[in-house]
């Protein structure tokens, strides 16, 4: 299954741009990353069937093991992608978040684009590496 990231601006050259990439090398999953004007720009038609999950400050904070859980079973009902949107400066609308099929939080508190974008790669390391078999250091 595809992991695609979709985020609105550019990381340019910064430390969270190294984060970035580091675990995108480290993913033994497929990876897309898209980068977006602040407005407007096109989102690439995604490959069917898929899930969207939006980043988003209402959404559900989940543990690794239960984010892994998720995507283990997108990936055995034979989803293709999973599409990851973090918004621009103001979020989504309510129309993107109703037609999410998961709205993802990292916590109460708010997280600079940049910042946000390189957890999730951390988060979805985490979850392959869960999903692999590999131990996990909180588990049990």
């Amino acid at each position: 299954m595809l992991l695609h990231v979709i985020a609105r601006g550019k990381i340019a050259r910064s430390p969270e741009a190294e984060l970035v990439a580091r675990y995108e090398k480290r993913l033994t999953w497929p990876v897309k990353l898209t980068e977006l004007p602040e407005t407007g720009g096109r989102i690439p038609d995604p490959q069917t069937p898929f899930k969207t999950v939006l980043l988003d400050e209402r959404g559900k904070a989940l543990p690794s093991e239960k984010f892994a859980d998720i995507l283990g079973r997108w990936r055995d009902d034979g989803m293709r992608e999973t599409r990851f949107v973090l918004g621009a400066a103001d979020g989504h609308s309510q129309a993107e978040r109703a037609g999410a099929d998961l709205l993802l939080a990292f916590g109460p508190a708010t997280w600079p684009h940049l910042m946000a974008r390189a957890m999730l790669m951390e988060q979805l390391y985490r979850a392959t590496s869960i999903l692999a078999g590999h131990p996990y250091h909180r588990a049990g």
